[in-house]
């Protein structure tokens, strides 16, 4: 029976994938993989990031501006169902729906028929981003090796045996889309096709791949739709997938020119010189955090083994491992050209996924880049800070046509086309601070880093988001707070038969952050003072934060929460003011620290994956590391975590996967309110241990190590030269630090 890898970081099964949550996902940030590890027949699902239905379009509606008023009114006079029809009727995007993410197809390889199997094992190395598949057939053991190289584009594949001329298979590529295969070259199999239409919206892109094979030995020939290669010594499979999309308004690329590209240069390459060049790339940047929470003879078992006894047993390095797959997923499927991480990443298996595979931005994709700053992935925010960007172009006119304002606005999805009307129904669509929460993630970004180009280059997106709102923000009967009307509390109903309201507490707790990180923008960038002052005048008229009568923070203006008709919903919205923002914190603002602890209990902890990671980050944000602790144990059991260690909403979404390993960083390391604070809800669980290469606001890289549960020393690197202030229980330490020095800080008792 096969044991584990040597690299403790490496999911293995000792049996291929059966579903598709079992398979292991590779990428390079634009071409991803689930490798099933089949021993009759391999399959490597495959995606490519821009292969979305349809083509451009602008589905602002046209008659929701003369309707605007009258929904107001309705609101305000408390006929919210009315409201809800009238915005149903006549507010909502056209087509309604947006764009899906779809799957390229398989590259599907068949192998002769084997007597007998042994020693069997698949695994993912997460420190070379190489998944494996070795086994033993008839006496002959087999092994293949795979990874999607972000240096040369590609997907790369070697089989081998111990014996010469044994490496004999069948390649197929069968796909859903309306596309063709053939066979060129007697060594190439090529997928040409046109992507599906949506909503009454034509496809308009056209797609390759290409499947190269050079066999080492034995023959390779050539059918009408699939290549043989009998008795090689090996074989080495270069996979190459493009389309025509160059950006949200042009879809004019040559994607035959670019695969054919790909493979020429990937050919002249040996598959080592091919897998070095990949694993330093991938290692500089996953290199960069090292964790460490102590071992035990449970890393000797299968991961689905572990992940079935982990809420019950003792098993810290499944944690670590699972705080590094969430980095590795997000190193695969985030780079710079690409696409953003959408709900399921990069990979995808159906033409019609799960709400459309897109980019949910009421929750979903802001917390797929959590991680990115505190778990040292900065580089991996550029595919979203591009589509911002292109946000504020669709934005703006749908901003201009809906709400007759400045400025930009995005709802709570958009798409491959930047979509940013409101879709899905009132209940859902009708929230207009989506854009602006993308907009946190920039300013954060400039936090952590100090990069002043970076901060000048985002500035517009900031200002115009703000300027939005300067636009449309209106007062409130009772107490003429400027409020978000039509809005909703994402996507929660309230007790009048709909979620659609006014100034829901989510929407005044994002506002509070965008007018602020835009001020503060402005005067580092010495400029808009005139701007400036109408964002702080405008700021201390947003709708306070309020405390219930349940001792909780109140969800929306009116005191609801207590009358809701799900009162254990997934979304804690907000709860935004806890985490991800500062608004609230437990020893500067107590008293709704413990109004926000008090919404926590309410909610209860369990939720869908993603949920569940929120309330992680949620109860580390309060201190609370053993609480914290409790609900990572759910989430990394069954019911909530796919035997691939994908995120289980269910169905898969990453949003979990990427929520949780940013709850394991806030347990170790939280820089918020000005002061970085070591070890802040560090669990019992986890008595001994170290990490190395958290990240922390102000420009700092920090270090740690604990014995018995107690900080034992913190080095901290300073990357911009700014000071600093230490915390450690009621311990403090002002830091200041010249640019690229480091402090180490030996905790004595």
């Amino acid at each position: 029976m096969a044991g584990p890898p040597v690299e403790p970081l490496s999911l293995w099964y000792r049996r291929p994938a059966r579903q598709w949550v079992e398979a292991l996902p590779i990428g390079n940030g634009r071409l991803g993989a689930m490798v099933f590890g089949g021993v009759d027949r391999e399959r490597l699902q495959l995606n490519e990031d821009t292969l979305s239905a349809g083509g451009p379009y602008a589905p602002a509606n046209t008659n929701a501006l003369q309707y605007l008023p009258e929904a107001r009114r309705l609101i305000f006079a408390g006929h919210y169902t009315e409201a809800a029809r009238l915005i149903g009727d006549h507010m909502m995007a056209v087509p309604l729906r947006e764009a899906p993410y779809e799957t390229l197809g398989d590259l599907r390889l068949d192998f002769p028929a084997a007597k007998t199997i042994q020693n069997y094992r698949r695994d993912l190395n997460l420190d070379t981003a190489t998944g494996t598949v070795r086994y033993t057939a008839d006496g002959v053991t087999f092994e293949r090796e795979v990874f999607a190289t972000a240096v040369d584009g590609v997907i790369a594949m070697r089989l081998s045996a111990d014996q010469p001329g044994r490496v004999s298979f069948q390649t197929g590529m069968p796909t859903p889309q309306r596309a063709g295969v053939r066979t060129m070259d007697n060594d190439t199999l090529v997928m040409r096709g046109t992507n599906a239409s949506f909503g009454g919206i034509p496809g308009a892109l056209k797609f390759e791949a290409r499947i190269r094979v050079l066999a080492r030995g034995g023959t390779v020939s050539a059918g009408p739709d699939s290549l043989s290669v009998e008795r090689a010594d090996s074989a080495i499979l270069l996979i190459a997938a493009a389309t025509s999309y160059r950006d949200f308004r042009d879809f004019g690329g040559d994607p035959e020119e670019v695969v054919t590209g790909q493979i020429r240069v990937a050919s002249r390459k040996s598959f080592d010189a091919l897998r070095a060049a990949h694993v330093a790339e991938h290692q500089r940047l996953f290199r960069r955090v090292r964790l460490d929470l102590g071992e035990t003879e449970a890393m000797q078992l299968p991961t689905d083994e572990r992940i079935k006894g982990f809420a019950v047993g003792k098993d810290p390095q499944l944690a670590a491992l699972y705080f590094q797959f969430g980095r590795y997923l997000l190193i695969s499927c985030s780079r710079p050209g690409g696409q953003p991480a959408n709900l399921q990443g990069l990979w995808n298996d159906s033409m019609d996924p799960p709400w459309g595979c897109k980019y949910t931005i009421n929750i979903n994709t802001e917390m797929n880049y959590w991680p990115v700053e505190t778990c040292n992935l900065g580089e991996c925010l550029e595919p979203l800070t591009a589509m911002v960007e292109d946000l504020t172009v669709t934005g703006a006119r749908t901003a201009r046509v809906q709400y007759g304002a400045g400025g930009w606005v995005a709802h709570h999805n958009t798409d491959l086309w930047r979509a940013t009307a409101p879709v899905d129904g009132p209940p859902y669509g009708m929230w207009p601070t989506g854009g602006a929460w993308l907009c946190q993630l920039l300013w954060e970004h400039y936090l952590f880093g100090g990069d002043h180009e970076f901060l000048e280059r985002v500035y517009p997106a900031m200002k115009g988001a703000a300027q939005f709102f300067l636009d449309t923000l209106v007062e409130e009967p009772s107490h003429q707070w400027l409020v978000t009307c039509p809005s909703l509390s994402p996507e929660n109903s309230h007790p009048y038969g709909t979620s659609v309201c006014a100034g829901p507490a989510m929407d005044m707790e994002i506002l509070r952050d965008l007018f602020a990180n835009t001020m503060a923008a402005s005067e580092i960038l010495k400029r808009d003072a005139a701007f400036r002052s109408q964002l702080a005048a405008a700021r201390e008229r947003l709708a306070p934060l309020q405390i219930g009568k349940a001792g909780q923070l109140q969800e929306w203006l009116e005191d609801w929460d207590l009358q809701v008709p799900d009162p254990h919903h997934r979304h804690v919205s907000h709860l935004y003011a806890l985490f991800p923002s500062d608004q609230i914190d437990a020893r500067a603002t107590p008293d709704l620290a413990a109004a926000a602890r008090k919404s926590l209990e309410l909610r209860g902890d369990k939720a869908t994956g993603w949920a569940t990671a929120w309330r992680i980050n949620l109860w580390a944000r309060l201190h609370e590391g053993d609480h914290a602790y409790d609900i990572l144990r759910f989430l990394l059991s069954p019911q909530r975590t796919y035997p691939d260690m994908f995120d289980a909403h269910p169905p898969f979404q990453i949003d979990g996967n990427f929520g949780g390993a940013s709850a394991i960083a806030e347990m170790l390391l939280q820089s918020q309110g000005g002061e970085i604070e070591l070890l802040p809800a560090l669990p019992a669980a986890w008595p001994t241990g170290s990490v190395q290469g958290l990240r922390a606001r102000g420009g700092f890289e920090v270090g740690l190590a604990w014995k018995d549960g107690k900080l034992t020393s913190t080095t901290i690197k300073s990357l911009t030269g700014q000071p600093g202030r230490l915390r450690y229980g009621d311990r403090t330490r002002r830091i200041e630090l010249k640019e690229g020095k480091t402090l180490r800080w030996d905790v004595r008792y």
